[in-house]
C-alpha cells in the first residue's frame, strides 16, 4: 500500500492545490508533489515514479491550453529535447541512495521556491535566439537530473529561458510544459526497465491532481495570476526542504 502516511486526507486536499499552482504556469508540479510526499513521510521508493506519473497528466493538460493559445515555440523546444529525452531515460535507470536523494531534492526545492518568488529573470521585449549547443547542453543536464530525481525539469528550464532572454513568460511556460511531459515519460520508462512499478493508488492521485491541473492550466493560459497562492506554496516547499535536509 502506498497511501499510509498520517493525515492522508490533508495530503489529498493539498494535492490539487499544488497541481493548480504549477499548471497555471505551465509546469507539471513534480517538485511540489515530491515536497508534499516528503512532508507526509511517503516512502522514497514510491515518490519518484508517482511524481513523474502525475507530471505526465498535469503537464499534458498545461501544454494543451498554452498550445491552444498560440504560445508554443517548436524550435525552442526541440533545441532542449534532443538531449533531454535520452538523458532523462538514463537518469531514470539509476537508483540513488535515499539520503543522497533527499538532499538533492531539498536543493531543487529551494530552486523551485526562488522561481515561485520571481527571483529569476523577468520578461523582456527583445528575445535572443538560442544557439544549438546551448540548447543541447542545457537540455541534457536538466533531462538527466529530471530522470534521476523524478521531476520534469520545467522548474529549472523556465528561469533559464527568462534569464537568457530566449523567450517570453507564456512562451517559456508552453515550452516547459511539453519539456516536462517528454522528460517525465522518458524517466518513467527508464525506471520501468529497472523493475519499478506503480501501485493502483497512484491512479487515484492522478484523478485528484487533474482537478487542480485543469483549472490551473485554463486560468494560467488566460493570463491568470495569483501571487498570494504562490507565496503559500513557497512556504510549503521551504518546510519540505528543511525536513529533507534534517532527516
Amino acid at each position: 500500500m502506498m497511501l499510509q502516511p498520517e493525515n492522508i486526507y490533508l495530503f489529498l486536499l493539498a494535492l490539487p492545490v499544488v497541481s493548480f499552482m504549477y499548471s497555471s504556469v505551465g509546469h507539471g508540479g513534480a517538485s511540489g508533489y515530491l515536497a508534499l510526499m516528503a512532508l507526509f513521510s511517503f516512502a522514497p521508493e514510491t515518490m519518484k515514479p508517482t511524481a513523474l506519473l502525475l507530471n505526465l497528466f498535469v503537464a499534458g493538460i498545461a501544454f494543451f491550453y498554452y498550445y491552444k493559445e498560440g504560445y508554443f515555440n517548436r524550435k525552442l523546444f526541440i533545441s532542449f529535447a534532443i538531449t533531454s529525452i535520452p538523458l532523462a531515460f538514463l537518469g531514470g535507470t539509476i537508483e540513488v541512495d535515499a539520503s543522497v536523494y533527499k538532499k538533492v531534492l531539498a536543493l531543487l526545492l529551494v530552486f523551485a521556491v526562488l522561481k515561485l518568488l520571481n527571483v529569476f529573470g523577468k520578461e523582456v521585449e527583445v528575445i535572443k535566439k538560442v544557439k544549438l549547443w546551448q540548447g543541447l547542453v542545457v537540455g541534457g543536464i536538466i533531462g538527466f537530473f529530471s530522470g534521476l530525481i523524478g521531476i520534469g525539469g520545467g522548474i529549472v528550464l523556465t528561469p533559464i529561458i527568462l534569464l537568457l532572454h530566449w523567450g517570453k513568460m507564456k512562451e517559456a511556460a508552453a515550452v516547459s510544459a511539453l519539456f516536462i511531459w517528454v522528460n517525465s515519460a522518458s524517466g518513467l520508462i527508464g525506471q520501468w526497465t529497472t523493475g519499478v512499478t506503480l501501485s493502483r493508488e497512484s491512479l487515484m492521485l492522478v484523478g485528484i491532481a487533474l482537478i487542480g491541473g485543469f483549472l490551473g492550466a485554463y486560468f494560467g493560459s488566460k493570463k491568470f495570476n495569483n501571487r498570494r497562492l504562490s507565496y503559500i506554496l513557497a512556504v510549503v516547499l521551504v518546510i519540505a526542504s528543511v525536513k529533507l535536509f534534517t532527516t
